[in-house]
């Protein structure tokens, strides 16, 4: 290599690095950019974790994913306890709030140390009473199955556990400085990790592989998001000072604590319900409600995560017209996208649990229960979706309280409704599919009605006129589109292949879109435009993408 090679190609690794470094450590400056970041990386996300379920559907029986699933359920319990509780919707806030004070990382690091030493102390109890505790939760489970559970429950808890938790404290301070892109690339690379080892090591170590796969991507979802420490400057203490910031931010964080301990003790009934059910008949019902989250989670968490920052700032600067603006708009654009993808899901229920689940070892039978379930999970999407963004509003305003009580009874009722139709009626697994639809359904309309009276909304008679509107367009969309599937099913595509059944989605999936697009601009919804502005930004941020990296191949070219 010639000096004058060295001198340009120097420069431009500068170049690169420099750049990409803008790109991804970039501060957002609106809530609908930030929610595009996040709704397209969710994309990938979800991309990748149903990959990594038909991956576990084609290596592994109904049965053996039982075990699997179940296993996730204890470690489950302290994750959504520990991460939804008290730092996914409490952390924020309280970041942001002294993000201009001088003591800011004494106060954060004095919260992340207390999590961990109540983290630790819970992982040891738990290790240890494993045994007594997982027969109860899976009665109608063998003996082998319980011991089964129990080993790969305690790796998950020990192995797993404190690096998820560790990597969600720098997600949420990305969040608060309103970076999305690397938390949103961690989900994606853990997930991978679970993938390639199940792949790679499935026909050797058989379950354990994926358990061990989801340690190593819960390593690569810490050391993905540690940048973020050094770009935002925080400097961690080894300290348990502050009490009185601290204590405050844990009694915020109580009543969302409280309400995630139910909501866990209402997913173990669940289980519990499904292990009467038969073999296969929780692993059924967990992969039909993952399936359901797919479109929660690109339109409702995606749009919750990004509005958290902004409505709290919103609040704390007292603008409360625009608060209440950005709130009824954000309910309707997530309706506009929510209720058409409920729709699609259940019109398409088998042709997508087959492209998903559709592995060597899920038989018919299963596709049928499954895509059964999701159907009626799809009756709670809108409601689902719109959730996400209505508890934030309450924890922007730091009002833990009333979510934590209208929760209460909305999975007081799902419990209840399950308990009746597995032990009262003898239904199968998709009734607890029901009591779920039924319950979430109840819980946003009353979420959405103390809002209403806590901080008003403008124009409600709109509001409903949008809907209406937008239901009107969905059925349309949904009749035409169920009535050319079944045409084109049989007739002219054979279905029992998998690449036909894929193309048979595509075409319903672009039917039904271009159906709907065209009733909203007939009927002149006007949430239709949120697309038109979300457009000119994907094409702007591929083309940074493109110019970055083109250019660069072209200056190693000359």
């Amino acid at each position: 290599m010639t000096k004058e090679h060295t001198v340009t190609f120097l420069p431009t690794m500068n170049d690169l690095f420099n750049k990409t470094k803008q790109f991804v450590f970039k501060q957002q400056t609106s809530m609908l950019a930030s929610s595009l970041i996040l709704a397209g990386m969710m994309i990938v996300s979800r991309f990748a974790g149903f990959m990594r379920y038909r991956m576990l559907a084609g290596y592994f029986s109904k049965d053996e994913l039982d075990i699997f699933f179940a296993a996730f359920r204890i470690p489950d319990l302290v994750f959504e306890v520990l991460i939804n509780g008290a730092l996914s919707t409490t952390f924020i806030p309280f970041f942001i709030k002294y993000e201009k004070r001088e003591e800011q990382h004494k106060i954060i690091s004095s919260i992340i140390n207390t999590v961990l030493l109540v983290l630790s102390v819970t992982v040891v109890i738990l290790a240890i009473i494993m045994p007594y505790v997982v027969p109860i939760m899976t009665p109608g489970f063998s003996q082998g199955k319980v011991i089964q559970i129990v080993f790969f429950s305690r790796i998950l808890l020990l192995g797993q556990l404190p690096l998820l938790i560790l990597g969600n404290f720098l997600t949420g301070m990305s969040q608060s400085k309103k970076m999305f892109i690397i938390p949103a690339v961690a989900p994606v690379v853990y997930n991978l990790a679970i993938i390639f080892s199940t792949f790679f090591f499935a026909s050797s170590l058989h379950l354990l592989a994926p358990v061990l796969g989801v340690v190593a991507g819960a390593v690569l979802f810490l050391l993905t998001q540690i940048p973020v420490v050094r770009y935002i400057k925080f400097k961690y203490k080894l300290v348990l000072s502050h009490a009185r910031e601290s204590l405050q931010f844990f009694r915020t964080a109580i009543p969302r604590v409280l309400t995630i301990i139910v909501s866990q003790i209402d997913a173990t009934v669940d289980l519990s319900l499904a292990t009467l059910l038969g073999s296969g008949s929780y692993t059924i019902f967990y992969l039909a409600q993952h399936l359901q989250l797919l479109p929660v989670s690109i339109v409702g968490i995606s749009v919750g995560q990004a509005s958290l920052p902004y409505i709290s700032e919103l609040y704390q600067e007292k603008k409360y017209d625009a608060l209440r603006k950005i709130v009824i708009s954000t309910l309707l654009n997530i309706l506009y996208m929510a209720i058409p993808a409920a729709a699609f899901f259940a019109i398409m229920r088998t042709a997508t649990v087959r492209i998903f689940f559709g592995g060597d070892k899920f038989d018919w039978d299963a596709t049928v229960a499954t895509a059964i379930t999701l159907s009626f999970f799809c009756i709670s999407i809108p409601f689902h979706a719109m959730y996400y963004f209505v508890t934030r509003c309450y924890y922007a305003f730091f009002d833990t309280k009333t979510p934590f009580y209208t929760s209460s009874l909305a999975i007081g009722l799902n419990a209840l409704l399950s308990v009746i139709f597995i032990l009262g009626y003898h239904m199968p697994v998709w009734s607890l599919a029901v009591a779920f639809s039924i319950s979430m359904s109840l819980h946003v309309i009353l979420l959405l009605v103390l809002l209403h009276k806590k901080i008003g909304m403008y124009n409600v008679m709109y509001f409903f006129q949008e809907i209406v509107k937008m239901l009107v367009a969905t059925f349309n969309s949904a009749l035409i589109t169920f009535v050319t599937v079944r045409l084109l099913d049989g007739l002219i595509l054979d279905t029992s292949r998998t690449i036909n059944v894929f193309i048979l989605l595509t075409i319903g999936f672009g039917l039904f879109s271009t159906i709907y697009i065209f009733l909203s601009w007939f009927f002149g919804i006007q949430e239709a435009y949120v697309l038109s502005k979300m457009l000119p930004r994907v094409r702007l941020y591929g083309q940074k993408i493109i110019e970055l990296y083109t250019g660069i191949s072209e200056s190693f070219t000359r």
